[in-house]
């Protein structure tokens, strides 16, 4: 049985599978998919759903192995650029069918999960968004603005209903996301690939691509082991970088997270939250977290350009969880990890087709932190425009492969970010 080592709570836990051999010889498929993670397994199984079968997954280390296994779990619509950003740009009507992707890949995960049996812990009670500040004007525009614009309809939650569902002082009121759950993420994952192995497609762990060039009207893909020939190919790597296209690498920044597991908390758990819904809140350098089933609290937060060791990891987000539930001040913590998503200049996932030399390529990436309805999406799209020659993946156009200027592009996020942190600080000190 595939055994792996043990960085995280979600690899502890996950799901005992039969490893996936690397690629061997020289072998020849329809459609490969390089990355195993959620936009690519969705982006296989979406083509299983639709009858193509003569797919070829290649993953560089194991099912999960990036974001998609090392996420906070959270499952709820929308993107990284916010909602009154996506309906300034783009008008009413196609912000709304962005946003109606997303909100109908909600639907389609929790019918997977049901559909292939994935036993990834699924939580179908919701999302809160917690208001750190007591101004809460910023919770009544973002309600009003989802249901004017987008037909999502979060409910209010005032100040004592925040405080029976989340024992803690530093929240005000909040709004409650009935159409989010949360999930095991890598657990998850490894279901997304049992459920696309079963359907026929080929999966190869350990096969790092490590080039890829034309050859005749295909593309070669080669590893250290074996050749693939693939008359097309969809490049999902996400924040850890193939460096097979330089203009597709070049358009996002690998940005690391953070996140650690207590400790099972027993009784303590209800301690602090009288709820089964997630958690995240109104900063923009937010905390998350939700409950887990054997009662430890999953927690995370901060966003680095650096990929930081589990004992730093613990003592930033300690301290981050001491300053919401101080009552947990004795609780130990058993696993604190990192791991790299993929984030836009433009915020937005970048889906796209090659032209000319790279006709028959795809990419898909730049999911930034809110990847598990977006990937979800994104892999339909792409399954329907390679299965059926849908067009339905130009809706992305206006977000295409800009480049992000690395390394200062890397320096100009993190800066940004330090700045909006010190903001949210200078605002919470303000308020006492």
């Amino acid at each position: 049985m595939k055994q792996a080592p043990v960085p995280s709570y979600y690899r502890a836990t996950a799901t005992p599978y039969e490893a996936h051999a690397p690629l061997q010889g020289r072998q020849e498929t329809r459609i490969a998919i390089v990355g195993g993670g959620y936009a690519g397994l969705n982006t296989a199984l979406g083509l299983a759903e639709r009858g193509v079968r003569d797919v070829v997954l290649l993953e560089r280390e194991q099912i999960g192995f990036g974001a998609s296994g090392r996420n906070g779990g959270f499952v709820f619509a929308g993107y990284s650029l916010g909602e009154q950003a996506l309906l300034a740009q783009l008008g009413e009507a196609r912000a709304r069918a962005l946003f109606g992707l997303t909100t109908a890949a909600v639907q389609r995960i929790r019918e997977r999960v049901a559909n292939y049996a994935i036993a990834c812990d699924a939580v179908d009670e919701g999302v809160i968004w917690a208001n750190w500040f007591r101004d809460p004007e910023v919770l009544r525009r973002r309600q009003a603005l989802l249901a004017e614009h987008y037909d999502a309809h979060w409910d209010w939650l005032p100040w004592e209903e925040m405080r029976e569902r989340v024992r803690s002082d530093r929240y005000y009121d909040g709004l409650y996301e009935r159409n989010a759950l949360h999930l095991h993420p890598l657990n998850y994952a490894i279901g997304l690939a049992t459920a696309v192995s079963g359907q026929g497609v080929r999966i190869h762990e350990e096969s790092e691509v490590w080039r890829l060039q034309r050859e005749g009207s295909c593309w070669l893909l080669s590893t250290p082991h074996g050749e693939l020939v693939a008359e097309q190919v969809v490049l999902a790597c996400g924040g850890y970088l193939a460096g097979l296209r330089k203009p597709i690498d070049r358009a996002v920044l690998p940005i690391a997270t953070y996140v650690m597991a207590t400790e099972p908390l027993g009784d303590r758990l209800a301690e602090c939250l009288q709820t089964r819904a997630a958690v995240y809140d109104t900063r923009f350098a937010f905390d998350y977290y939700r409950p887990l089933p054997d009662t430890r609290l999953l927690w995370g937060g901060r966003i680095s350009i650096r990929n930081r060791q589990p004992q730093a990891v613990q003592r930033l987000l300690r301290h981050d969880l001491l300053r919401v539930f101080p009552q947990l001040k004795d609780a130990k913590i058993d696993y604190a990890w990192s791991g790299l998503m993929s984030y836009a200049r433009h915020q937005m996932p970048q889906l796209g087709r090659g032209e000319g030399e790279d006709a028959g390529l795809w990419w898909a990436q730049a999911f930034g932190g809110h990847g598990l309805a977006p990937t979800c999406a994104a892999g339909e799209l792409l399954a329907a425009a390679i299965a059926d020659g849908d067009e339905g993946w130009k809706q992305f156009d206006d977000y295409g492969l800009a480049s992000v200027h690395k390394p200062f592009g890397l320096l100009a996020a993190q800066l940004n970010y330090w700045w909006q942190q010190a903001r949210d600080g200078f605002k919470t000190r303000l308020e006492g």
